[in-house]
């Protein structure tokens, strides 16, 4: 949970607009009909595909463009959300996506969009070369390890559209990996000019979060298994087979279409379906963990927000436990549709299996899937912050006696070398000694861990208010900027706003003063204009300086 690896790979269409949605018919239900009948995904689509027809010009769409879909949101009320990528002859634009708002009868509504910018390049042609920017990306690594003797590294340009940094430019994603001096990956995105090859941006890539089961962290925990002859797999066909494996302690580097090492994921089998012992002497102990995690992250998102599995379609991920040797680090891994959990160094962390680093991380690949905020600046904090708001929501819904839910990040892996209770502190960030409580013109320049630290404020802000309280047995005690008292709303429509506001407003480029917008907007929806919760939203944000 100190870190998580994201990745993307988004495969999108390359015909112009015209011919990207002429073959789609619109469909417009009339009023009567959406009282009887939701309108489906394929109707969204369509209505879709109109609007984009109808509108190109106020989103910023010429025939030098193509457009992919990425997301659908039907409401309860019919109102439809659907979410595009673009591309800029054949080339990705990074800041090119955008969400198009369409009403239970399927007009248009509105769009928001990462960016506002019309893309006219002069060439498409790079002045640097594709094995110059390699170069640059690798220095950039190596420059981010200092210290560290690297081996096995490799980097692969990808030319793109930046429209997110300005004024759009023909530039070089380019993503450099290797491995450390104890075989662990590390990982670095670069962003180059393609014309003057002066460096745009720079992230690392590894996004750091860091029967019946007994698990390490919550229990006995029932599990969902698959019976495979006389044996039983750690396999849950109720929630699109997502499954366990063992890493049995190797690394692997992979990233985007990097792949030259890959730790195993050989699913554990046990023969009574009777898992771990509760300790890691068992090392299925860790894997019930991982795959209890996975089993509650997905109730909740189904559950509660309707979602169908990470990417919404149904299909299950899959964890690896026993990562590296003694890795103090879980991540994310689009690349694989993937968790990874190391077993930590057993001074700073113990196994990296607790139940909200499984929530965080899953919640890094619903991120993914539907605003893809860029990981670095302030959108690179809400990213985080968004996996810290909906991981401690999962531990609140799981309701576990042996991990009650709390607004404390990581607390069940730290140990006593790490010097600190956890991770992360919701109700007042700067007590991990490094994270923001408050905006600032400067938090962008924070490591995203730390400048996600406004939004988790926020969020504990919005469900329990400020002022010293005890919640489930923790204590907190939750300043304001302003100097204003904030009454929460509660924990549960904290989660739906934000995730509607993840969902159907944020974009790859919303930043602070956008999630502020986004979160309202949910809230309207939700809850209408004016109401407690809308105002709450509101008065929270501003105890932390957004305004």
């Amino acid at each position: 949970m100190s870190r998580t690896r994201h990745t993307r790979g988004n495969r999108l269409a390359t015909a112009g607009i015209a011919a990207t949605t002429a073959t789609l018919l619109a469909a417009v239900l009339s009023p009567a009909a959406h009282a009887q009948d939701r309108p489906t995904r394929a109707t969204a689509l369509q209505n879709a595909a109109s609007a984009l027809l109808d509108h190109a010009t106020a989103l910023g769409l010429t025939s030098a463009e193509s457009t992919a879909v990425r997301d659908v949101i039907v409401d309860k009320d019919g109102t439809q959300h659907v979410r595009y990528d673009r591309t800029y002859h054949r080339l990705p634009v990074l800041g090119g996506d955008f969400v198009v708002h369409l009403t239970p009868n399927g007009g248009y509504r509105g769009a928001d969009r990462a960016t506002r910018g019309t893309i006219s390049l002069p060439s498409i042609t790079p002045k640097l070369s594709a094995p110059k920017a390699a170069d640059l990306a690798v220095h950039a690594l190596r420059a981010a390890n200092l210290g560290e003797t690297l081996k096995s590294v490799k980097a692969e340009p990808e030319l793109v559209v930046d429209a997110l940094h300005g004024t759009p430019r023909l530039a070089w994603r380019t993503n450099a990996a290797g491995l450390d001096s104890l075989g662990n990956p590390v990982a670095r995105t670069v962003l180059t000019d393609a014309r003057t090859g002066a460096q745009i941006d720079a992230w690392d890539s590894i996004e750091t979060a860091t029967g019946d089961g007994r698990s390490l962290y919550s229990g006995t925990v029932p599990l969902e298994t698959t019976q495979s002859g006389s044996a039983y797999q750690l396999k849950d066909a109720t929630r699109g087979n997502t499954y366990t494996g063992d890493a049995a302690n190797k690394t692997d580097v992979c990233f985007l279409s990097i792949c030259f090492q890959r730790a195993p994921a050989t699913v554990f089998t046990d023969a009574d379906n009777h898992w771990g012992t509760g300790t890691t002497a068992d090392r299925a102990s860790a894997a019930v963990d991982a795959q209890y995690g996975t089993d509650e992250t997905w109730d909740y998102y189904k559950n509660v927000h309707g979602r169908n599995g990470i990417g919404g379609d149904g299909k299950g991920s899959y964890n690896r436990v026993h990562y590296g040797s003694n890795y103090n680090n879980a991540f994310w891994d689009d690349s694989c549709f993937c968790m990874t959990y190391g077993d930590g160094d057993g001074t700073t962390f113990g196994p990296l299996v607790a139940l909200d680093v499984a929530g965080h991380e899953m919640s890094h690949g619903v991120t993914s899937k539907t605003a893809a905020l860029t990981y670095s600046g302030e959108s690179g904090g809400l990213n985080e912050a968004t996996s810290d708001i909906l991981g401690t929501m999962v531990e609140w819904y799981a309701n576990n006696s042996s991990d009650p839910g709390d607004y404390l990040i990581g607390e069940k892996i730290v140990k006593p070398g790490f010097g600190k209770a956890a991770l992360r502190f919701m109700d007042k960030p700067s007590k991990d000694g490094n994270s923001a409580d408050y905006w600032s013109s400067s938090v962008g320049n924070l490591d995203v861990h730390y400048s996600s630290g406004v939004a988790n404020h926020f969020a504990y802000l919005l469900a329990e208010g400020s002022g010293a309280k005890t919640v489930n047995g923790v204590s907190y005690d939750s300043p304001t900027f302003n100097g204003s008292t904030v009454t929460g709303i509660g924990r549960d429509k904290v989660g739906k706003i934000w995730y509607r506001a993840l969902t159907v407003y944020m974009t790859s480029s919303t930043n602070y003063a956008g999630a502020r917008t986004a979160t309202l907007n949910a809230a309207k929806d939700l809850y209408g204009s004016g109401s407690t919760e809308y105002n709450a939203v509101a008065a929270a944000w501003s105890a932390v300086n957004v305004n």
